[in-house]
């Protein structure tokens, strides 16, 4: 491709040619790292050759952004399609802003600015992709918040940041999605959760879910963040309990605990029981059914089935959401109460069955016709505790010989 077709923000001012390794110098301005140094070594300048302004140092910063923005749109003229996508009418002040970020001192108005563009429409958020937008916002992340998490305008640029990222259609195989996996910008959005707005959390929570829709491994995160980014998931969950940050806050929490019991013991140190089971009596059928699937693999733990044994409203909150919301809230709450009546049987628990109408329940689904793992657990559990139950009215007297009781 001819020279003169690359974008002006691609060449360096001093020899016009388009960069290879551009460099930022104090005043903003980026060159080719080579043009430069002749500049301030062989000319003995100390001053910007685009502004003229003299310069208190010589430092310069490898500018990584422009740099990788220069290879994807280089990558992206090499390469067209047999239907090439057509650059944005947006695409030239876009790529200007990108090409500043890294050096600009007012990141956050020039991602506000970017956001304004990617939202006009499909057409832009795919110029933004293949702009190389993903790594320049992505760096923005691992710059402002790991290099410098106390700054608070640095806090709000990676807020800016995510809000760009949560408007993209990433999938896993994109590679500029891979760079979002790396632990250090994960880290990012983790503390974003943990301390951002309202509006940052949904932003931070909506990009997290779409990561857990790949095979990233959360022990990696974990491992770093431990019970903080428990405990900023359950705060999600309870403090926007109405919002589709509280659904996305669940949906991440049984991706993270489902494979991993270490997880889960995690989970039930930093309150999750507790957590759940005052949530459960108010919630919708879709987040009841998340919730007590949460309760079921926080209860294949010996300390999830204590949490919830101990919990004044544990066993009721659970029994209140049988044959009332769902056949698979049915089938969970089943789970919830064999697990618990049945590797910990305190009286406790039995009595607390009996008197919230559980055992009432579990008898009305024994009359269900047909066979089923559910049926069969509520018959495990009628075996193991009928002969406590059977003086009590609400104890069918044909069961005893039914499940052949003493």
């Amino acid at each position: 491709m001819e020279n003169e077709d690359y974008p002006s923000h691609f060449r360096c001012p001093i020899s016009m040619e388009v960069m290879k390794d551009p460099v930022t110098i104090l005043t903003g301005v980026s060159y080719e790292r080579k043009n430069i140094k002749k500049w301030f070594h062989a000319y003995n300048k100390k001053t910007c050759p685009a502004t003229m302004q003299r310069l208190q140092s010589l430092d310069m910063t490898p500018n990584h952004t422009l740099k990788r923005l220069i290879l994807a749109w280089q990558d992206r003229v090499a390469t067209p399609s047999s239907s090439p996508s057509q650059p944005s009418t947006k695409h030239d002040e876009m790529v200007s802003l990108l090409s500043t970020l890294d050096s600009s001192p007012f990141k956050v108005t020039s991602l506000k600015k970017i956001r304004s563009i990617v939202e006009l429409g499909d057409d832009t958020r795919s110029d933004f992709i293949r702009s190389g937008g993903v790594e320049a916002v992505v760096q923005i992340l691992v710059n402002q918040i790991v290099v410098d998490n106390s700054d608070f305008v640095s806090f709000q640029a990676c807020e800016e940041a995510l809000a760009l990222l949560h408007l993209l259609p990433l999938s896993e195989e994109d590679e500029a999605f891979q760079l979002l996996l790396k632990l250090e910008p994960m880290k990012s959005i983790a503390i974003v959760l943990q301390r951002g707005s309202a509006e940052a959390r949904l932003y931070a929570i909506t990009v997290f879910r779409q990561i857990a829709k790949t095979d990233f491994d959360w022990n990696i995160l974990l491992q770093d963040q431990g019970m903080d980014l428990f405990k900023s998931l359950l705060e999600l969950v309870y403090d926007e309990i109405g919002s589709k940050a509280s659904s996305c806050a669940l949906e991440l929490l049984i991706e993270i605990l489902a494979p991993s019991k270490k997880n889960r013991l995690k989970a039930i140190e930093a309150g999750a029981v507790c957590v759940l089971i005052e949530l459960l009596p108010e919630s919708n059928r879709s987040k009841c059914e998340k919730m007590l699937l949460l309760i079921k693999l926080l209860c294949e733990c010996a300390e999830g089935r204590m949490a919830l044994a101990e919990h004044g409203l544990g066993i009721p909150a659970v029994s209140k959401k049988l044959l009332h919301v769902s056949i698979s809230a049915t089938k969970l709450g089943v789970k919830i109460l064999w697990l618990t009546s049945t590797f910990h049987p305190t009286e406790m628990v039995l009595e607390e069955m009996l008197m919230c109408g559980a055992v009432k329940k579990l008898v009305a689904l024994i009359n269900l016709e047909g066979q089923s793992s559910t049926k069969e657990k509520v018959l495990n559990i009628f075996k193991l505790h009928g002969n406590s139950w059977r003086p009590h009215p609400c104890f069918p007297c044909d069961l005893k010989d039914y499940l052949g009781l003493s």
